[in-house]
């Protein structure tokens, strides 16, 4: 049994997991849509959402506590000026996963990580340049100048 034994090794050492994980944190605040395997999607979403709560605290205490976890200014910048004011209003459950099928390589499960209000928005598609689209120029007449 697993008695007192929370959270997820990811098969790193403590440094490293940690590590990993404030990468994750700050490339979810900072793209607010990060695509990752389905244990650390689960591993980094509470992480995110006591960030998400700090922003909305917006003291300097808090700034400051943020700005030790997260790896960037930028990071930091944006979750206090965009992302909380955008949760003032919600209480906890600032992200989704959403299952993304199997990576190639490896068949490792994988997840979607995103911020709720951040849907995903398609590209638009770009027509091609073929050969039965576009018509071929015609041909310009030669007029035979008569001195």
């Amino acid at each position: 049994m697993r008695h007192l034994k929370a959270g997820r090794k990811l098969g790193r050492k403590p440094a490293h997991r940690r590590a990993t994980l404030r990468n994750l944190v700050t490339n979810v605040i900072t793209h607010e849509r990060i695509t990752t395997t389905l244990t650390r999607a689960r591993a980094t979403q509470p992480l995110v959402d006591n960030m998400i709560t700090l922003g909305k605290r917006d003291t300097l205490h808090a700034r400051r506590q943020a700005a030790a976890f997260l790896m960037t200014n930028a990071a930091t910048r944006k979750l206090f000026a965009e992302i909380a004011p955008r949760f003032a209003d919600r209480n906890g459950g600032y992200t989704r996963v959403i299952h993304a099928g199997w990576r190639i390589g490896d068949g490792a499960k994988l997840a979607i990580l995103e911020l709720l209000g951040s849907e995903l928005k398609k590209k638009e598609k770009k027509e091609k340049k073929g050969k039965a689209e576009e018509p071929a120029p015609e041909p310009e007449e030669k007029t035979e100048a008569k001195a």
